[in-house]
């Protein structure tokens, strides 16, 4: 059944049209401050308006460079992507128009990698690809990373950023959150570190599955993290939510997250988590 649901794909040779993270141009305006920025000061503040700390999306190849030993990642699963299960109108064209804009096959990148020399397993969701949207390849990845790090007894690293399952697959989408789980489950049994890194945003199924079954939970500051809308949950209640709701900031404060984490200091984190936590000499 699972080859009907993902397929591998070869590299595509058409021109791609490359969607930045960080937008081209010598200054830009920031979105939430409207000051100039110079891209440079950007680029190097890993995607942080230096005037008021709004955080830019950051790709996961991006995400990967900032956050493990240059020259270390191997990426995993390169070629699985989705097909179109429910023969959901439009959606194989929609995917392939997100793998040009993105230079991705799926919305999440998974790899082994070392940070200060120890062996990780890593996996980081893309929010520019169909809202990094869990679809069936996305669920298979991730699983096949967290078994990969089972097998091979290392710690586990996942950058979430997601709007939840991905409705063009429907229930096939909901299964994942199941699978991921399991995976994790027995991850778990083995003894083995757990780490997730909370991105803005992370949302729906994802944070109702493998998104907060960490052993430690980080997020980046300012982060969106929930199940429900704000609305939904308003109009479920019928009550007003804090203005800060699901912010990573009140998650910290009401005992959901372990520690909110400025973006250039979260390899440093994980590297002390990593030392903490492992028996492994540096290889």
């Amino acid at each position: 059944m699972l080859d009907n649901l993902i397929k591998k794909t070869k590299k595509c040779d058409k021109p791609i049209t490359k969607k930045r993270d960080i937008p081209d141009g010598i200054f830009y305006q920031c979105p939430k401050c409207k000051k100039s920025i110079y891209k440079l000061d950007l680029r190097q503040g890993a995607g942080v308006c230096p005037h008021c700390n709004y955080y830019y999306p950051v790709s996961p190849k991006n995400r990967i460079n900032i956050t493990v030993d240059k020259g270390s990642f191997r990426e995993l699963d390169v070629n699985v992507t989705s097909v179109n299960p429910l023969d959901f109108p439009e959606y194989e064209d929609k995917i392939e128009t997100y793998k040009y804009k993105t230079e991705q096959n799926e919305a999440v990148i998974t790899g082994r990698a070392k940070i200060e020399g120890r062996n990780i397993i890593i996996a980081v969701m893309d929010s520019r690809f169909m809202m990094g949207s869990m679809g069936s390849a996305v669920g298979e990845k991730i699983t096949r990373a967290i078994e990969y790090a089972t097998v091979h007894k290392l710690p586990l690293i996942i950058f979430t950023a997601s709007g939840g399952a991905r409705m063009q697959e429907g229930i096939l989408s909901l299964m994942q959150m199941a699978k991921t789980s399991s995976a994790l489950a027995k991850h778990d049994d083995a003894g083995l570190l757990y780490v997730v890194v909370l991105t803005d945003p992370t949302t729906g199924g994802v944070t109702a599955s493998f998104a907060m079954l960490g052993d430690i939970i980080l997020a980046e500051e300012g982060a969106l993290i929930g199940f429900a809308g704000r609305r939904v949950i308003e109009q479920t209640l019928k009550q007003k939510l804090p203005q800060d709701f699901q912010s990573a900031e009140f998650l910290l404060d009401h005992g959901m997250i372990d520690s909110v984490v400025k973006r250039d200091e979260i390899r440093t984190v994980l590297d002390r988590i990593l030392r903490l936590h492992s028996k492994e000499d540096k290889k």
